[in-house]
């Protein structure tokens, strides 16, 4: 995948700006020091690998060693990872295959629990401040409208089956519609054939 290695880099910036600036988090960063993580996603056939250091997060795309930690998921579930309590219930119902030390994924997603994230900070040094505010609410309004828009789509989409369902005819009345078809086709071969007599006759 060409686009690869932008993710990882964008990754990279993000992850370090949310885990590296705060020195409160300084003792939860010493845990994961020296530590790879390895998340093999089921959309990218390239894994991502979070390999942690002292002061920084180094995101590739291809690691020689062997990681302490190996998570098999879909990109759907990652935002669920900063909800710490949820991992073993996601590991249970399938939605993470996790090989390796799982220690090292529950510290992952302490720090991520621990993170504050305002996409306006991020997007800030490239923007600007207003522009980095402006595309922050846009977001964040949209995220939340997204699960009503939704609802609203579904509930239109189960009104037009239940429509459509209710136009439907019954058994009965298919029954009833196909036995006035057979009789409608007795009655045209029956006007074949006496025609076919009256030519004959003339």
């Amino acid at each position: 995948m060409l686009l690869m290695p932008l993710i990882s880099a964008t990754l990279e910036v993000v992850l370090e700006r949310l885990l590296y600036q705060d020195r409160a988090m300084s003792a939860a960063r010493e845990r994961l020091k020296g530590k790879v993580l390895r998340f093999e996603l089921a959309e990218w056939e390239t894994p991502v690998i979070l390999v942690f250091g002292e002061r920084q997060v180094d995101v590739l795309n291809a690691w020689d060693g062997a990681a302490d930690c190996t998570v098999r998921t879909r990109l759907a579930t990652l935002p669920a990872l900063r909800e710490r309590q949820q991992l073993t219930q996601l590991i249970k119902q399938g939605f993470l295959d996790v090989e390796g030390d799982l220690q090292c994924l529950q510290q992952f997603a302490a720090l991520l629990d621990m993170a504050e994230f305002d996409g306006a900070e991020l997007l800030a040094p490239w923007i600007g401040d207003i522009a980095a505010e402006s595309v922050s609410r846009t977001v964040a309004r949209w995220l939340t409208s997204t699960p009503r828009l939704l609802r609203t789509g579904q509930g239109r989409v189960m009104q037009a089956i239940t429509d459509e369902w209710r136009l439907a005819p019954s058994a009965l009345e298919q029954a009833w519609f196909c036995g006035e078809v057979d009789e409608v086709t007795r009655a045209g071969e029956n006007l074949a054939a006496r025609l076919e007599k009256l030519e004959a006759s003339r």
